[in-house]
């Protein structure tokens, strides 16, 4: 009878790299998300007016959101908030949104600020979905502007394929999931440890209002080409608006994210505008 004898560094790498997989299929929700904790008896405190809402789910969890009302409002942009902190520090960008004009709502995903709760890819969409339609039952469909930053495009987008908001505004959205973590973990076999698949690709083939996707052209973290990618996947329906020198946290401090932010939300018709004359130029 013939052994073969496997070298040790050989058995030692192929350890390493399944303690990896391990840590890497247990621990990437620590990856993902970064969550700021609140307790229960925090204060919001925020310049503008604001109510504090709380839903209790069917399961069990609860999400605590933020609803800023102006009067007369055109609308309601329902913000789709990023992984990290919570709307304690996410609330500064109603300031981008009343002063349009419109009312903004906000809600922490489990385990964010105070909401609490097991998150899955299912809760976030279901979560996300139960207050869709505590909106609509406030503001009709034709006023409210879904807005998804970061994290929170794809699970906007997939909110957007499951009902009739007036818009869909994606703020540096990625591709899907695998494609986005690919590019950091293409080492692993991320088709079977990935908890989170978040397809904005698909949805973005099912959503039948207007898209617009503001992204800058030097992401490192999200890179620009997948904005490309969505853009492609429904070209009739969606927007691409590019922020010359942009990166993934600092659009906000470029003129062109508000003049082209004001443009969307008040300029009625922009969007077939837009269409018409081809991708706008922002010095």
């Amino acid at each position: 009878m013939h052994y073969i004898l496997i070298p040790s560094f050989v058995v030692l790498l192929v350890a390493c790299y399944g303690g990896l997989c391990i840590a890497f299929y247990f621990l990437q929700d620590f990856f993902f998300f970064r969550p700021e904790r609140l307790p229960r008896q925090f204060e919001y405190k925020y310049p503008f007016p604001f109510e504090e809402v709380d839903f209790e789910m069917e399961d069990g969890g609860r999400i605590n959101a933020v609803h800023f009302k102006v009067p007369n409002s055109k609308g309601v942009v329902y913000y789709l908030k990023g992984n990290s902190r919570s709307i304690k520090g996410w609330g500064k960008f109603a300031r981008d949104f009343v002063s349009k004009g419109y009312d903004f709502f906000m809600f922490d995903y489990r385990g964010f600020g105070k909401s609490k709760g097991r998150r899955t890819e299912t809760t976030l969409y279901n979560d996300a979905q139960a207050i869709y339609k505590w909106l609509s039952s406030r503001f009709p469909e034709e006023r409210i502007v879904v807005y998804g930053r970061s994290l929170g495009s794809g699970i906007a987008a997939r909110i957007a394929s499951w009902n009739k908001p007036q818009m869909l505004i994606l703020d540096s959205p990625y591709f899907s999931f695998l494609h986005q973590i690919r590019r950091f973990g293409f080492f692993l076999p991320l088709r079977w440890l990935l908890r989170f698949h978040i397809r904005t690709d698909q949805f973005m083939r099912k959503i039948t209002c207007p898209v617009f996707i503001l992204h800058g052209d030097k992401d490192r973290l999200i890179s620009y080409e997948q904005s490309l990618m969505l853009q492609q996947l429904n070209p009739e329906g969606c927007v691409l608006l590019t922020i010359p020198n942009g990166r993934h946290n600092n659009l906000p401090e470029f003129a062109a994210y508000h003049e082209y932010l004001y443009d969307i939300l008040n300029e009625l018709g922009y969007f077939y505008t837009v269409k018409q004359k081809g991708q706008p130029q922002v010095a």
